[in-house]
């Protein structure tokens, strides 16, 4: 049976369902846009046996009691403290590709499935970003599903996961 490892930006699905929503039902509806974690990685996962999972994030909000329910399903969660001076966030895909990379090393000669959930695909045009360490886990014999929102996934991503894996529109 095939391993599914998952690498989850929260922050980009999060900010991206409240741009989707925001679409459709207007500027009110940003505050109580909510993701229902569990849903989300059942989603991922499939019904495949998950080997490793990593949801990435950042703090402030504080929202322990929604992290602890993704650590209760085995999701290693890592928060990221934002920038002082911009309240941005800082190295979130970073710490998403080293993981990538680790499992990548770790599993040679025995890949899996990567399933990565983004927002966007920053990074592609300039060959890095999540699209890189994608690129080279299935020149490895990796097989790649990116799970993200139509809309605001990067175009190019998204066709690179269509032509050499799947791609699943989490808006649909």
């Amino acid at each position: 049976m095939d391993k599914v490892f998952i690498y989850w930006d929260d922050s980009n699905i999060f900010i991206s369902a409240q741009q989707v929503a925001i679409e459709r039902e207007g500027e009110a509806v940003r505050s109580r846009v909510r993701i229902h974690f569990r849903n989300l990685l059942e989603l991922a996962r499939a019904g495949r046996k998950i080997e490793h999972a990593v949801a990435v994030g950042s703090i402030p909000p504080e929202l322990r009691h929604v992290w602890n329910r993704l650590e209760n399903e085995g999701v290693t969660i890592k928060l990221l403290e934002r920038g002082a001076i911009q309240g941005r966030e800082q190295g979130v895909d970073q710490v998403l590709q080293t993981e990538m990379l680790r499992d990548g090393f770790d599993y040679n000669g025995n890949p899996g499935i990567v399933v990565m959930l983004t927002g966007d695909g920053a990074g592609f045009d300039d060959g890095v970003g999540f699209h890189a360490d994608l690129e080279r886990m299935r020149r490895r014999g990796w097989r790649i599903e990116v799970l993200s929102w139509r809309h605001s996934c990067n175009r190019r991503m998204r066709e690179w996961a269509e032509e050499n894996g799947k791609f699943i529109a989490l808006d649909d």
